[in-house]
This record gives structure tokens, C-alpha cells and sequence, in this order.
């Protein structure tokens, strides 16, 4: 028998505001269809008062504990993954804990924008398979219309708020069992040279003010696509398993041709890939998660498939982990 981390529940949170591509283009000189066709993006919701990073990722994090049955006092781990945190410290994640009343346990932020989840699923991972934690609640939670400039049209239109959360519960397998639930095996990358590609303007010690976001978008989309397919067959190699294999792929969010065409260099059928930016944008770190509790919540991410998670974001860096759920 060997310890894994299975994923017992998961939950999300939207903004009420929804703003679709026509307010968008009341607001810039785009349109709906310049946005559709370069992005697959129809709408994306916008956080008003009163809603933040915290707020979003306590109502996300209450789903999930709702959806595996178990109440907060268990959980001993919030791993938040965000780059967009309540204040500079302290963490975001102990406003969560809270919030949901279960202080006393480990409680931190993972920052790797839009790969944090992948980085925040694989610390927690690798505290509960050594017995530092028995539950954790791993959440990707953004409020990314706060550090946007809404007169740059290439990036305004491409981002939203959200939240998303799962609970990892750690459990005795037997690894030999290959229906076993639980994470079969992750890899995470970091390359600091393409920092001027997609970043802030901004921070506390440079700065001293928050900044707005800057992309080089062509840049990005050609590092996206090869990071990201290299990465899958590097968690396919670990794990045993081929793309074949995969029932679903839940990748992050950020343009609907990014899944494409890394689908497509797996020789993946976009079938198997769940897609949400359509109706959420780019929410950043909460975009795997959000994704994924929207196809368990809509039926098609059934238990005991195995499910592929992959991101890459600003950094750059880029991630993916394996599952069984």
C-alpha cells in the first residue's frame, strides 16, 4: 500500500458582474468577433465591491467541502494560489482559513500566476504523502480586473475574475490497482529569461504600487504551445500512461487556439478537452480548478477517469499533473 492524494470534492465562485464582448467593446475599440476569433472569449465576470480574492476563494473553498462531505475543522492545508492577494502579507490563505474557521493548521500563497494551481496541487501533494497534512484544500482564486489597463484592448479583453478549490484527502492505495484514485504524477518548470513576455509593471520594492499587466501575446502563444506539450509527456512518462489514455485534459484557460493546437500536437481529440474560457476568460491561477468543478458539476467528468491538468502562465512557468478521480 503506498499514500496518495485523491481529490474528494471541488467547488467554485464567480463575481456576480458577467461582461459579455459587446460591454467590452463599449469600453475599447475591439468587437465581439475580433475577440471570439482570435480568443474563443464570449464573456468573462468582473469582481465589484465587497469582492475579492479571499471572499471568491472562501465561497469556492465551501463548495468543495460541501461536495466531499466533510466540514472545515478537518482540513489541516490551504495551499492559495493567486497574483492577486488581498494585501502584500499577510497571506491570502489565512484569511480563507478564517473564514471557514479552521486556524491552526498550515496556511500559505504559492505565487506562479497562472500555473499556480499546478504548483499549489503539487506542494500539497508532497506534504500529505509525508504525513505533514491529512486534508488539504488546494485553491486558485484571482481578481485579475485589478491589475488590468482597460485602455490596452491586446489584454483587457482577455482576463477575468474567479475562484476555484479542491479538496486532496491523503489515502492508503494499492499502487499495483490501476483503477487506484489519486494523483499518479506531476512536473513543474520555471525559465525566469522570458519575464518581459507577460508580467506587472509593478511591485513593493521596485515600485512601490501594484502595476498593470503586459503581454507580448504572439511570444507567448509559441512558448505555450511547446511547453505545454512537452510537459504532458513528461507526466505521461512518469505515470506509465500514454495520451490514449486520458479521458479528459483540463488545461488552463488563457486561448481557446493554445488548447487547440497543443491538443492537436498530442494528437489529442478536442472532444476530450474541457474548455470553459468561452464563458470565464483567463482567471489565472483559479482557471484549472474552476474548469474542472464545472465538468463534474455538468456530468462530464465522471469518477475513476483519468484526468490530465496542465497551465502555463508568467515566469514563465508551466506545469501538469496526472489523476486518477
Amino acid at each position: 500500500m503506498t499514500l496518495r492524494s485523491v481529490i474528494t470534492g471541488s467547488g467554485s465562485a464567480l463575481p456576480k458582474r458577467a461582461v459579455s464582448n459587446a460591454e467590452m467593446a463599449e469600453m475599447v475599440d475591439t468587437s465581439d468577433e475580433w475577440i471570439v476569433e482570435r480568443t474563443g472569449i464570449r464573456n468573462r465576470y468582473i469582481a465589484g465591491d465587497g469582492e475579492t480574492t479571499s471572499s471568491l476563494a472562501t465561497e469556492a473553498a465551501r463548495r468543495a467541502l460541501e461536495a466531499a462531505g466533510i466540514e472545515a475543522a478537518s482540513i489541516d492545508l490551504i495551499v492559495l494560489a493567486t497574483a492577486t492577494p488581498d494585501q502584500t502579507f499577510p497571506a491570502t490563505a489565512t484569511i480563507v482559513q478564517h473564514n471557514l474557521g479552521c486556524n491552526g493548521g498550515i496556511a500559505f500563497d504559492v505565487a506562479a500566476v497562472c500555473s499556480g494551481f499546478l504548483y499549489a496541487m503539487a506542494t500539497a501533494d508532497s506534504m500529505l504523502r509525508t504525513g505533514m497534512a491529512r486534508r488539504a484544500l488546494v485553491i486558485g482564486a484571482e481578481t485579475f480586473s485589478r491589475i488590468l489597463d482597460w485602455d490596452d484592448r491586446a489584454t483587457c479583453v482577455l482576463f477575468g475574475d474567479g475562484a476555484g478549490a479542491m479538496v486532496l484527502e491523503a489515502r492508503e492505495v494499492d499502487p499495483a490497482d490501476p483503477a487506484a484514485p489519486g494523483l499518479l504524477g506531476s512536473r513543474l518548470h520555471a525559465d525566469g529569461a522570458h519575464n518581459q513576455l507577460l508580467y506587472v509593471d509593478g511591485g513593493v520594492s521596485t515600485t512601490q504600487s501594484v502595476g498593470k499587466l503586459r503581454m507580448k501575446g504572439r511570444e507567448v502563444f509559441r512558448h505555450a504551445v511547446t511547453n505545454l506539450a512537452s510537459v504532458l509527456q513528461e507526466v505521461l512518462g512518469q505515470s506509465g500512461h500514454t495520451a490514449a489514455d486520458i479521458d479528459w485534459v483540463v488545461p488552463h484557460q488563457a486561448n481557446y487556439r493554445i488548447l487547440d493546437a497543443t491538443a492537436r500536437k498530442l494528437g489529442l481529440p478536442a472532444e476530450k478537452v474541457v474548455v470553459t474560457v468561452d464563458r470565464h476568460a483567463n482567471t489565472s491561477a483559479a482557471s484549472v480548478p474552476l474548469a474542472y468543478d464545472t465538468a463534474v458539476r455538468d456530468g462530464r467528468i465522471q469518477p475513476g477517469q483519468l484526468v490530465m491538468f496542465e497551465a502555463m502562465g508568467g515566469g514563465f512557468t508551466w506545469g501538469a499533473a496526472l489523476a486518477r478521480v
